[in-house]
């Protein structure tokens, strides 16, 4: 009888022990980066101008994501219409300025495009030279696939 209790004893730790290892152990981890990032300058109207990205990012991680958000932010635009400055909106992103990539397996590569990175004006209808020196390309947010 004192063999069998020290037994399931025995059992019991080394379950328990079991458990608290695995629930230490390392959860696998989300990561996208940026692959190809480009911006183009699109005419928008007679006095309007504005940015728009396309590109590719890759799941880097060790598992399957769903949900990828990308936009991008220009970092060195202004916040107030200007005649002849780049400025952004104030207000959150909308659908028109973000990407969506439903799916990304571990690995693979997916393309973006989005508009209305930031915008320009100038009364004089003179183009902008140049695009905006502070500008990005950035993933948002994902979640991981459940198996």
């Amino acid at each position: 009888m004192k063999f069998n209790t020290r037994l399931v004893s025995a059992l019991a730790l080394a379950v328990m022990m079991c458990i608290g290892l695995s629930a230490c152990a390392k959860k696998k981890e989300g990561k996208v980066e940026v692959t190809d990032q480009q911006f183009t300058i699109r005419k928008d109207g007679d006095f309007n101008w504005t940015i728009d990205a396309t590109g590719k990012i890759r799941n880097s991680g060790e598992v399957d994501l769903k949900n990828v958000v990308v936009t991008a932010y220009c970092r060195s635009c202004g916040e107030v219409l200007t005649s002849g400055t780049w400025y952004i909106s104030d207000v959150p992103k909308t659908s028109e300025q973000q990407d969506t990539i439903n799916f990304l397996a571990v690995g693979a590569e997916e393309t973006f495009s989005f508009r209305e990175v930031a915008f320009y004006f100038n009364q004089s209808r003179v183009a902008p030279e140049a695009l905006p020196e502070k500008i990005e390309v950035v993933v948002e947010s994902f979640e991981t696939a459940e198996k």
